[in-house]
């Protein structure tokens, strides 16, 4: 996705406060109106010593916005990147929205640099604007002579520091339009020696998470949820746990949805909410196992009910010589991040409450906060904290962990903080997963191996569908994000159909790194490669053969072909194997080069994966490389080992012994080459996921074993 804000009319004039150069208020406090494409914020402050703070709209979950926002603003002020340091933005859509979400501010979709990049540059530049401006009128120098090198402002004779001129600066008014930088000057952006701003706090502990936060005379509450989707509370008797020590109280949410344990500690919660009983009311609640889940969704790839057509580019299949077919499954996959979820509120001194959370999506709490408190918008806050993690899971249409901290709030008598901690078993039972889905590809092919007709049934549970989410994310009753990366494929593929039908949901659906492409791209790269087995072609060649002259297409050869080049494609050391796969996601293109040794029967071992990604101007390629690395870890862990199944509703998987993650065994090494690009950025955190997986089945069917159904182990595959 690519989203640039125009200049023009950005910043209107300074404020200062004590001796703070914020950019983006006009003197009178009001805030400066943007372009057409959005209202542009305060995204800098300068202090009286110099240092500037990047006011990061993106939350950092480990992705690394809060490194890449701030590398734009220092690259634009003239500052080094020891010189400046960043804090997140408060709760406020109408200031800090997400350009690719409308009126919503929130992290996701691997938008925080395609949205951000001309904004923030722009602060900085305007920024930098007024502070050689009030420097021109100090030294009776021309301001077009100046310049701000490393903090110091240099053409005047002996450098000064920047902060010399904070204060008068607050008396000038920022250009409509300022210069910003051309590439040639860039030495901040594209650096790959710049290294991440919250290494360090990460590194020596000091960093502060949501799970770090304590309040005085906080209390721990912890829930006792219904077993399957859909229960509800009937009655709990808790004079079992009146008897453990921290104990304090318990109580059933409004919505009946949960019984809130309270307790002085997490271990005494814990305790106390094993010892409660719960009668429940599963009269409405979900009742079917995977199996029966698993069996509707691939019936449904051959029923024509409520059938969705996507592409339709008709040719026969008895037009072909041969026909190749194969169905996949993907089940209902957890999140799992490290943190589990947890969040914090507290009543304030003004009547307004204040939530400390790890938000990805701040608006959505934000507003559940003040229907639930009965509060205007500006008497609810929410500090953002760092998250360990979140794959999606932070960000729920539904607000829900969040909603359920306000509602064991809301009960009390609001003197005490209650902090609200979900256990590793809640979060895995948690009923917020990725959907499942069937696929069934027919795939037509000439007497000289061509592809003449495509035929891509698609069937599973929408995630858009009855959420605040569908008006903008269905169309004609399709969930686009059931189908992107199918319907949409930059390869030009003769006689494509395309087809979707929706399955009722089993849990509460979410998306997860990379959303639909997490099954389509395995689909897709997976058929092309056994189209080019049974052609008799090099599955490189045969896919480039499918990428023609538009952008797209250019530039996902322009990968296929360079980790095809650096993973010495086709050359494999004796013993081992190699799979390719490339996409596009999030407006970026990575193609992988899987190399295993052993076979699906005595073990496959992951050897390499070398990667080759364009997400156009590489802000930070050490964060790029990490992204990618993360990405593909995360893809390989999920389709070799993991599920979420249901025995009557109730979800099986309780921990990581039963829903393993990654090992450091499991991949011997990643490599990942950026592709030189002058095109706008483009996501990151998500497009390393897609072509992991199918780059692996690729790899193993070449040991002779076609994986279709996911994970990898329930088709008969082992791993070393």
């Amino acid at each position: 996705m690519t989203l640039n804000t125009s200049r023009r009319g950005f910043l209107k004039g300074a404020a200062a406060a004590g001796a703070v150069l914020v950019v983006g208020l006009k003197p009178n406090g009001a805030l400066a109106a943007g372009g057409s494409t959005a209202q542009i914020n305060p995204f800098v402050k300068i202090g009286a010593d110099g240092r500037v703070i990047a006011i990061i709209k993106h939350f950092e979950k480990g992705q690394g916005p809060a490194t890449g926002l701030s590398t734009l603003i220092a690259e634009e002020i003239g500052v080094t990147m020891d010189q400046i340091d960043y804090e997140f933005a408060p709760s406020n859509p109408e200031l800090y929205a997400n350009l690719a979400f409308g009126q919503i501010q929130g992290t996701g979709g691997s938008t925080a640099m395609a949205n951000s990049f001309m904004q923030y540059r722009t602060a900085g530049a305007a920024a930098r604007a007024v502070i050689l401006d009030a420097a021109a009128q100090a030294t009776g120098v021309d301001a077009g002579t100046l310049d701000i090198v490393d903090g110091m402002v240099t053409g005047a004779g002996t450098p000064m520091p920047l902060g010399d001129f904070v204060a008068a600066a607050t008396e000038l008014e920022a250009p409509a339009e300022p210069t910003l930088k051309t590439p040639d000057q860039w030495r901040l952006i594209g650096n790959p020696d710049i290294r991440r701003l919250d290494s360090k706090i990460k590194g020596d502990g000091t960093a502060m998470y949501a799970m770090d936060v304590y309040l005085p005379n906080q209390m721990i509450a912890m829930l006792a949820r219904p077993p399957q989707q859909g229960g509800l509370v009937a009655g709990f008797d808790d004079s079992a746990a009146r008897e453990v020590k921290g104990f304090i109280r318990a109580a059933t949410l409004p919505n009946n949805a949960a019984v809130a344990v309270y307790a002085e500690n997490t271990w005494a919660a814990m305790q106390a909410r094993e010892a409660l009983s719960v009668e429940w009311d599963l009269s409405n609640a979900e009742t079917r196992d995977s199996t029966q889940i698993k069996a509707e969704i691939m019936a449904a790839l051959d029923a024509d009910a409520e059938y969705n057509v996507l592409k339709n580019d008709p040719a026969p299949m008895d037009q072909a010589a041969q026909v190749i077919e194969q169905t996949f499954y993907f089940p209902l996959l957890a999140h799992a991040a490290m943190e589990p979820l947890n969040c914090t509120i507290e009543a304030n001194e003004d009547g307004g409450v204040t939530l400390h959370d790890g938000a990805q999506m701040p608006t959505g709490p934000h507003m559940a906060m003040a229907q639930i408190f009965d509060l205007p918008m500006d008497k609810v806050r929410i500090n953002t904290m760092l998250a360990g993690g979140s794959f999606g899971r932070r960000a729920t249409p539904t607000a829900d962990y969040q909603v359920e901290a306000a509602l064991a709030f809301v009960i009390t008598d609001r003197t005490r903080p209650v902090k609200l901690v979900w256990s590793r078993e809640d979060d895995m039972r948690g009923g917020y997963y990725r959907p499942a889905f069937g696929h069934k590809v027919r795939v037509g092919l000439s007497d000289t191996g061509d592809i003449v007709a495509w035929d891509h049934r698609i069937a599973g549970q929408s995630i858009m569908k009855g959420t605040a989410f569908e008006a903008f994310a269905v169309h004609d009753g399709v969930d686009h994000s059931s189908v992107e990366g199918t319907a949409d494929t930059p390869y030009t593929i003769p006689g494509m159909h395309v087809g979707l039908t929706d399955t009722k949901k089993a849990t509460s659906t979410l998306w997860w790194r990379s959303v639909g492409h997490t099954h389509t791209a395995h689909a897709m790269e997976v058929m092309m490669d056994m189209a080019a087995r049974a052609a008799g072609r090099d599955p490189v060649e045969f896919r480039l053969a499918y990428l023609g002259d538009s952008t797209d297409a250019k530039r996902k050869a322009g990968v296929l072909k360079l980790a095809a080049e650096k993973g010495n494609w086709g050359n494999a050391p004796a013993g081992r194997t190699q799979g390719i796969a490339v996409h596009k996601s999030f407006g970026s293109f990575v193609a992988e080069v899987v190399e295993v040794s052993g076979t699906a029967d005595t073990g496959i071992q992951i050897e390499k994966v070398t990667c080759a990604v364009d997400c156009g101007i590489a802000v930070n390629p050490d964060v790029i490389k990490a992204q990618i690395e993360g990405g593909v870890g995360y893809g390989l862990g999920h389709v070799m080992r993991d599920e979420i199944t249901l025995t009557g509703g109730v979800v099986d998987q309780y921990n990581f012994p039963d829903y393993e993650p990654l090992r450091m065994r499991d991949i011997g090494a990643i490599e990942t080459h950026i592709v030189a690009s002058a095109e706008p950025p483009t996501g990151i955190g998500e497009p390393g996921t897609p072509p992991a997986a199918p780059a692996l089945a690729n790899a193993i069917a070449q040991t002779g074993t076609i994986v279709g159904v996911l994970p990898m182990i329930n088709d008969g595959v082992e791993f070393a």
